[in-house]
C-alpha cells in the first residue's frame, strides 16, 4: 500500500488489523467521515471540515468527536506522509452489539492519508436510483456507503466516471461524491440542500468566493432544477460541472455518452477556486 499513511491513536501499518469485528461502524455503518485535499502538506479548510464532522455526528445521534485528538492524527499523518493528495478521517460509534443498537464507550478514530489522482474532467451518467430527501441520514456525511458504490459501479460499468442521483420528487440532488452544478442561460445553479444533497465544503466556498466577484452561481429555487434539466444538458442548451474536495471544481465532458462543451463560467469559477484555494490551506 504504497503512499499510505494510517493514524489509530498513532502511527500504524497500513496493512495492520485495526478493527473489532464488533466495532459499530463496520457491523452497521454507524459512523461519520470527512474526506479533505492534501495541497502542499497542508489539508484544505480542515475547519471546515471538522465542523462538518460534528455535524454529521450528531445527525446520527453520535456524540461530539473529539477534536483534538483527531487534530493530533492530522498533524502525524502528515508530518509522516510524502505526496499526500487526500486525507480521509473516520469516526464510528465504537463497539457496538451485531443489532443497530448502540452501548456507551469511546468511539473509534482513523486518520489515513495518501495520494490522489490530479483533478481531471469527468464523464457522468444518470443513475437509475433516487436519493431519499426525507431520510435521516440525507444531508449527514455517513460510512454507511453501499448506495454510493452501487451507483458508482453502475456508472463505470456504463462508460462514466461518476453517477447523478434525482431524489424522490424528480429534482436534481448530486453525484456519489460530489456536487453538481448547472449552467444555462447566463448563470450557474446547485441544488438547494433541500434536495437531500450533501452540503459540500467546496460547493460552499464556490457559493462564497462567486458572490465575492459577482459570477451568477446560486442555489436553486425550487423547481428550477429538476432531473430533467439534464435533457437541456444533451440537447446542448446548458452544460455541467461538478464539486469536491478532492476533485475541486472540474467540467463534465460527457453525459449518458453524449460529448458536452465546458461552460464558460464554468471555467471563469475553476479558475476562481484555483486562485483562492491556497488562502484555505490549513484553516
Amino acid at each position: 500500500m504504497s503512499g499510505i499513511v494510517v493514524w489509530a491513536d498513532g502511527l500504524r501499518d497500513p496493512e495492520e488489523p485495526l478493527l473489532s469485528a464488533l466495532d459499530h461502524g463496520v457491523t452497521v455503518g454507524d459512523g461519520v467521515f470527512e474526506t479533505c485535499a492534501v495541497v502542499r502538506g497542508q489539508v484544505v479548510a480542515p475547519t471546515r471540515h471538522l465542523e462538518r464532522l460534528t455535524r454529521s455526528a450528531l445527525g446520527l445521534g453520535l456524540d461530539a468527536p473529539d477534536l483534538d485528538r483527531i487534530r493530533g492524527g492530522i498533524e502525524a499523518v502528515l508530518a509522516a506522509g510524502d505526496q499526500l493528495g487526500r486525507l480521509r478521517i473516520t469516526v464510528t460509534a465504537g463497539l457496538g452489539p451485531l443489532g443497530s443498537g448502540r452501548l456507551p464507550g469511546r468511539q473509534t478514530v482513523l486518520v489515513v492519508a495518501g495520494p490522489a489522482a490530479p483533478p481531471a474532467p469527468v464523464r457522468v451518467v444518470r443513475t437509475p436510483w433516487v436519493r431519499n430527501e426525507r431520510s435521516a441520514v440525507a444531508g449527514i456525511k455517513s460510512t454507511s456507503y453501499a448506495e454510493n458504490a452501487v451507483a458508482l459501479a453502475y456508472a463505470r460499468a456504463h462508460d462514466g466516471d461518476e453517477a447523478l442521483f434525482a431524489n424522490t420528487v424528480g429534482e436534481l440532488c448530486e453525484g456519489t461524491g460530489t456536487n453538481v452544478f448547472v449552467e444555462l442561460d447566463g448563470q450557474v445553479l446547485t441544488p438547494a440542500l433541500s434536495s437531500g444533497c450533501l452540503g459540500g465544503i467546496t460547493r460552499d466556498l464556490v457559493l462564497e468566493w462567486s458572490a465575492d466577484v459577482g459570477l451568477p452561481v446560486r442555489e436553486a429555487g425550487p423547481g428550477e432544477l429538476p432531473f430533467t434539466v439534464l435533457d437541456r444538458v444533451v440537447a446542448g442548451q446548458a452544460t455541467l460541472a461538478l464539486t469536491g474536495s478532492v476533485r475541486t471544481v472540474v467540467p463534465v465532458v460527457a453525459l449518458d455518452g453524449v460529448p458536452i462543451r465546458t461552460g464558460p463560467l464554468t471555467e471563469q469559477i475553476q479558475r476562481l477556486y484555483r486562485e483562492r484555494e491556497a488562502s484555505e490551506l490549513g484553516r
